[in-house]
C-alpha cells in the first residue's frame, strides 16, 4: 500500500557541539546556514530555536540540542571576519528555554573559549596564521557587541590542542587552558549612555517599585550588570543554585530588580521592554571573603578568594560564573569605590593582576586594567583562562519549513 505524506523532511546543517568554558553550544559557520537564515531575521531566529529544541513548555528541551539551562541553551555563527586586522566573526545567540525567542543582545564569554579552536579547525582562520606548535592567536570581532577579543588557542602537530592540565571550577575534566583577552571591553557604542559607569556614578541607590531601595553598582563592561550587596537581600553570598532557583519569590523579586536596573542604566525605555531583552542585564550580588563548600562538596576557604559572587542568567542562578559577567567584576573590582572593589577590600587603584572571586562551584580569577579619561573611568582590558572542546561533530537535523 502506497502512502503519501504532507510532511516535509528533515534538512541537515553542518555543525559542531562545544563545550567553552563552563557552558555548551552548537556552533555553525554562516556559510553552512540555510540561505534565509544566512541573514538576521525571523527564519534565523524560528532555525535556532528548533535546533535547540524551544520553546518547551516542559522546560527540558528534549526535542533539541539545549541543556534546559541557560548555559547549555546557546547558539554560535561564525565567519571570516568582516573588520580589518581581525580573523574571524563571532555571533552569539541566546535561547530563551520556554518562549519564542532569541536574544542577541549579549555577548557569552563562556563560549568565547571556543570560538578560536573552532575557527582554526574549521578553515576559518588564514593557514598562514597556524604554527605548527605553539600558540595561535586568533583575532575575534564579537559581532553582537562590537568588540575585540583576542584568544590565545595552544596549537599541536598544527591541530588545536584540547586536552591538558588545567582545571576550571564549573568543569569536571581537566583541558587545555586558553587565555582570553577582551580589548576595550566597556560599551562605548552609545547604548544606555557613553558611559562605563550609565549612570556616571560608581554607585547609585537603585529603586525598585514595590521592593525596595538597594545601593548598587551598574556596569557597562564585559555585559551590562547590576552589582547589590548580598546582605541588602537577605543572602550571605555563599548560597548555591537551589537555594535561590527552587525559592520562585526569590527569582521573582531578581527579576523585578533586574527590570528596573535595566531602565536605569539606559537600556530599555519603558519597564515593559524588559521581558524582551532576558539576557541583559545581569544581576549579581557580592558579599567579603568567608569559607564555604561548593556545590562539587570542595571547600572553599576564605585564604583562596578576595570575595564572594553569585550572579544570575536568564533567571536562574548560574552554576558557576558567565564569563562576560567575570569581566565585569575584574572592571568593577579594579575601580576604587564599587560594590564589589569594597567587597574585595577596596585597596586597588585602577589596576589588578588578578581578582580571584568564590562563585557556586569553586574560584575564578580574572585581571582587569582601567583608568581614569576626562574624568571618566574607562577599562583598557581584561584578562581571564578558560578552556574548550570539541562534544561532537557532524550535522544537526531539523525539519525543513
Amino acid at each position: 500500500m502506497t502512502t503519501t505524506t504532507t510532511h516535509a523532511p528533515q534538512i541537515k546543517i553542518a555543525a559542531t557541539y562545544m563545550r567553552g568554558g563552563t557552558s555548551k553550544g552548537v556552533f555553525f559557520r554562516l556559510q553552512d546556514l540555510p540561505k534565509a537564515a544566512q541573514v538576521a531575521g525571523p527564519a534565523r531566529d524560528a532555525l535556532l530555536l528548533r535546533v535547540i529544541g524551544s520553546p518547551d513548555p516542559y522546560a527540558k528541551q528534549i526535542d533539541g540540542m539545549g541543556g534546559a539551562t541557560s548555559s547549555t541553551s546557546k547558539t554560535v555563527i561564525l565567519s571570516k571576519s568582516s573588520q580589518t586586522d581581525h580573523d574571524v566573526d563571532y555571533l552569539f545567540g541566546q535561547v530563551a528555554i520556554d518562549k519564542p525567542f532569541v536574544d542577541w543582545s549579549g555577548n557569552c564569554g563562556n563560549l568565547t573559549a571556543a570560538v578560536g579552536a573552532f575557527a582554526i579547525s574549521n578553515g576559518l582562520i588564514d593557514s598562514t596564521r597556524i604554527p605548527l606548535n605553539g600558540i595561535c592567536t586568533v583575532r575575534i570581532w564579537q559581532a553582537n557587541i562590537s568588540k575585540t577579543i583576542i584568544a590565545h588557542v595552544p596549537i599541536t602537530n598544527g591541530e588545536v590542542q584540547e586536552t591538558g592540565d588545567f582545571e576550571l571550577d564549573g568543569v569536571t575534566f581537566p583541558a587545555a587552558e586558553v587565555q582570553i583577552e577582551f580589548i576595550n571591553p566597556a560599551d562605548d557604542d552609545g547604548e544606555g549612555g557613553s558611559s562605563m559607569f550609565p549612570t556616571g556614578n560608581v554607585v547609585d541607590v537603585l529603586e525598585v517599585s514595590g521592593i525596595g531601595s538597594f545601593n548598587a553598582t551598574m556596569i557597562n563592561a564585559g555585559i551590562p550588570t547590576i552589582f547589590i550587596n548580598a546582605e541588602d537581600l537577605g543572602y550571605t553570598g555563599t548560597e548555591l543554585q537551589d537555594d535561590i532557583n527552587s525559592d520562585n519569590a526569590a527569582l521573582a523579586k531578581f527579576e523585578t530588580i533586574r527590570a528596573y536596573g535595566a531602565l536605569r542604566m539606559g537600556l530599555i525605555n519603558h519597564i515593559d521592554e524588559a521581558a524582551t531583552r532576558q539576557h541583559t542585564p545581569k544581576v549579581a550580588f557580592v558579599a567579603k571573603p568567608q569559607t564555604y563548600v561548593s556545590s562539587s562538596g570542595k571547600t572553599v576557604n576564605v585564604s583562596d578568594i578576595d570575595l564572594l559572587v553569585r550572579a544570575l542568567s536568564m533567571g536562574k542562578l548560574h552554576h558557576a560564573m558567565m564569563g562576560t559577567a567575570a569581566v565585569a567584576i575584574g572592571t568593577s573590582a579594579a575601580i576604587p569605590g564599587t560594590l564589589v572593589n569594597l567587597a574585595a577590600g577596596g585597596d586597588t587603584k585602577g589596576k589588578i593582576d588578578a581578582v580571584r572571586f568564590g562563585h557556586p562551584s569553586g574560584t575564578l580569577r580574572v585581571g582587569a586594567e582601567a583608568s581614569m579619561v576626562g574624568g571618566e573611568w574607562t577599562v583598557v582590558k581584561a584578562i581571564m583562562s578558560r578552556s574548550a572542546r570539541v562534544l561532537m561533530e557532524g550535522s544537526v537535523r531539523v525539519p525543513a519549513v
